[in-house]
């Protein structure tokens, strides 16, 4: 019995044993098995990090590459665009009227041209995630009065009614993107313009409840959404087309004889930076009747989370707030949102006949006192605290006068001036500078009216509004001539001319001092020999009187000034202005700023007077350029530009060559650099010139592809004293060259 019951205990054991082995066998190859899984685990781990590393430097290559491309397409651009402009510009009135055409059908071609590389170019910065916000407080009127500026004259062209309305409920603005949003509704406009034949298009701006989808990943989760509606009554897209036209390079009709051109690429990237800024972008239509494309966006931008949007990869997306300056310290971002959005100005209450003080200051606290001072002297008070936004307005809004800080975002009070000085419509509005900085003599040359240096207490600010407020409600302001020769005397009279100037004119010092005695006057001209005394003396005497400290004298003399004479006239007041005239022209010019006259309303032969003398820049003639540039296209172009200004121009086509053309013409007064160049490019050869002791302060510009803000901090930390983008625009880079050839030519102009 005994046997038995061990004979079974061994067989369970034997079979225990054998099924221990089994499962020890079973879990080494478990063990095996998660082995070999780790093992791909790891292998695919390194696969998807080896995936990354070349999805970034893809990324890398494909900004590189648009960089490049941006610049490879825009220098022939340039060259085109420039001289077009200059051929139907026809200053030597040789060319026919039927040739100016032609020249004038080029330059809108090209700048079309450009249009479509730049559409290009941002679809593809978004698809690569380089594409930034920059995010600002937008007033609705504002976007309103620029939509109507841009679309107004193509809707009267097509009979077509066109019609923006605003809710009543909407708040004052939106925080987004200003470029982008203009961008996105520009699109759609232009769209709506090109396929309505009749009927109208509108614009709807309104606050939203509904509409966009129920699983937004923004616009579900914010206080409030606005809703931009474009309507036309145009040909409509057919429902098998209406989610083909969002792809890129599609269109409703995509035949080789369809009617409508374009490339498709507008609602392509419309969709894009809808998603980028936190919104939507919705279709309804009928084929035959119309089409309704609603924008959503966000009240308040939101910062993007990645959100998981198709194609779109937001990695690397930049967002910034706009920061504005202090006026006490341009390296403190001191206000994320700009002076409109927490200043209520008048801009929407303006009536024909009001007078209306434009305030271009960056610092809230301060452009408040300056409204609550305008409305106390009976002003309408607008405000812009960026140098670029207010030049625009004074172009939109013909203020009566301007306050203007100096030191702006955007653009810089001296440039704003110069811009403004250098528009006929905006070249009489009174400008009153003012700066932390000492400013004085720069700002009366430039035309400025007055100047005040800060910090400024309330009597002289509210004594500097009244000066303003009178010397505008004097619509025939006065001119007083000194010189000793009679003919002379009534040939500048005449000249000049009256109704909204009169003109006193003495032959003596004695019976000006006499004559600024009894009269207020606006502007002197002095011929600086007089019998009794010389002009030195008589500047002098001026000068000594408190209330004649601003005076404009323009100084009208038939010889050359030796430097001895400019050295005395400086010493005799830093608030002179001396202007060397030398033709007439120049002489109802420089009266014509400083008496601050509508261009506009002058006599036919005043005006062409003006017109012609505009072409020739004083300030820019007789100066020195070196253009360094790889591409002889775009020497040519730039040097034809300069040259019409009666610029000298030197050039070299690289870098090396450019530092060589300096040392052997060290009487260069500004350089233009080329950035993207062979071997050595345009950063390097700057920081090479700024090593060079003779060079640290020559002023540079760099000439850019399309300027992001990398690569215009790159070109500042480089050594650059400014930057264009390329096709240049004339207007913006003659203004450059005027505020960067100031300190040569402060004296004599």
């Amino acid at each position: 019995m005994s046997e038995e019951l061990l004979r079974e205990q061994q067989e369970q054991l034997q079979q225990t044993n054998a099924e221990l082995e089994e499962k020890a066998e079973l879990l080494s190859a478990q063990n095996r098995e998660v082995e070999r899984k780790n093992s791909e685990i790891e292998q695919a781990r390194r696969s998807l990090e080896e995936k990354a590393e070349q999805l970034a430097l893809t990324s890398k290559y494909k900004s590189e590459f648009l960089a490049n491309m941006s610049h490879e397409l825009r220098t022939p651009l340039n060259s085109l665009l420039i001289l077009a402009r200059l051929l139907s510009e026809n200053g030597s009135n040789n060319l026919t009227e039927k040739q100016v055409e032609y020249a004038r059908t080029i330059y809108a071609s090209g700048n079309d041209l450009l249009s479509l590389i730049n559409d290009i170019l941002d679809l593809a910065k978004v698809e690569s995630g380089t594409m930034s916000v920059e995010v600002d407080q937008i007033l609705f009127g504002d976007l309103r009065d620029t939509i109507d500026r841009n679309f107004r004259q193509i809707a009267q062209d097509k009979k077509l009614s066109f019609s923006i309305n605003l809710d009543p409920q909407l708040p004052r603005s939106i925080g987004s993107d200003p470029k982008r949003l203009q961008q996105v509704l520009k699109n759609l406009l232009a769209n709506a313009f090109k396929f309505t034949e009749r009927g109208q298009v509108k614009l709807d701006i309104q606050t939203a409840t509904r509409g966009w989808s129920a699983d937004h990943p923004t616009l579900n989760r914010v206080d409030r959404v606005i809703a931009f509606a474009v309507t036309d009554t145009g040909i409509g897209i057919p429902p098998e087309k209406q989610q083909i036209i969002f792809e890129a390079f599609q269109q409703a009709d995509g035949t080789t004889s369809r009617k409508y051109g374009g490339t498709g690429l507008g609602l392509s990237i419309s969709r894009e930076i809808t998603r980028l800024l936190g919104g939507e972008l919705h279709l309804v239509s009928t084929f035959g009747t119309g089409s309704t494309f609603t924008l959503y966006l966000p009240q308040t931008y939101l910062s993007l989370e990645k959100p998981q949007f198709t194609n779109t990869n937001f990695e690397n997306v930049t967002v910034s707030k706009r920061s504005t300056e202090s006026a006490a310290s341009s390296a403190t971002p001191a206000r994320l949102l700009s002076t409109e959005s927490q200043l209520n100005d008048d801009r929407e209450m303006i009536q024909p006949g009001d007078q209306v003080l434009l305030i271009i200051e960056d610092d809230v606290n301060f452009a408040q006192i300056l409204l609550d001072l305008a409305r106390e002297q009976q002003f309408k008070g607008i405000v812009a605290t960026r140098g670029d936004l207010g030049v625009a307005m004074a172009r939109e809004f013909k203020p009566t006068a301007i306050m203007l800080d100096i030191r702006l975002p955007g653009m810089d009070g001296w440039m704003v001036l110069d811009r403004l000085k250098h528009d006929p419509t905006t070249r009489h509005i009174p400008v009153h500078t003012m700066s932390v900085e000492e400013g004085q003599q720069r700002s009366l040359e430039q035309g400025a009216i007055a100047y005040l240096q800060k910090p400024i207490n309330m009597e002289t600010l509210s004594a500097a509004l009244s000066d303003i407020k009178q010397f505008v409600e004097r619509p025939v302001k006065r001119l007083l001539i000194v010189e000793d020769d009679e003919i002379q005397r009534n040939s500048i009279a005449d000249l000049i001319g009256n109704g909204d100037v009169t003109s006193t004119a003495v032959g003596t010092g004695a019976a000006a001092i006499e004559a600024l005695k009894v009269n207020q006057y606006d502007c002197i001209v002095l011929d600086l020999g007089l019998p009794d005394m010389t002009g030195f003396e008589l500047i002098e005497q001026i000068k000594q009187e408190p209330s004649l400290r601003y005076l404009p004298i323009i100084v009208y003399t038939g010889k050359d000034l030796t430097p001895q004479e400019e050295t005395e006239l400086r010493r005799v007041s830093e608030t002179i202005i001396v202007k060397d005239v030398r033709s007439p022209e120049r002489l109802l010019d420089e009266t014509a700023l400083f008496l601050h006259r509508v261009q506009a309303n002058l006599p036919d032969s005043q005006r062409q007077m003006l017109e012609q003398i505009y072409q020739n820049d004083p300030v820019l003639a007789g100066k020195k350029v070196l253009i360094i540039d790889d591409d002889v296209r775009n020497i040519f172009a730039l040097t034809s530009l300069l040259e019409h200004y009666e610029i000298n121009v030197v050039y070299a086509e690289n870098g090396q060559d450019g530092i060589t053309m300096l040392q052997t013409h060290p009487d260069i007064d500004v350089a233009l650099v080329d950035i993207m160049m062979p071997e050595m490019d345009g950063y390097e050869t700057m920081q090479a010139i700024r090593r060079m002791e003779s060079f640290a302060t020559l002023p540079m510009i760099a000439l850019t592809a399309k300027a992001m803000k990398a690569i215009a901090k790159k070109c500042l930390e480089a050594g650059a004293s400014d930057y264009i983008t390329k096709p240049v625009d004339i207007e913006q880079l003659l203004s450059l060259l005027r505020v960067w050839l100031y300190p040569s030519s402060q004296v004599m102009q």
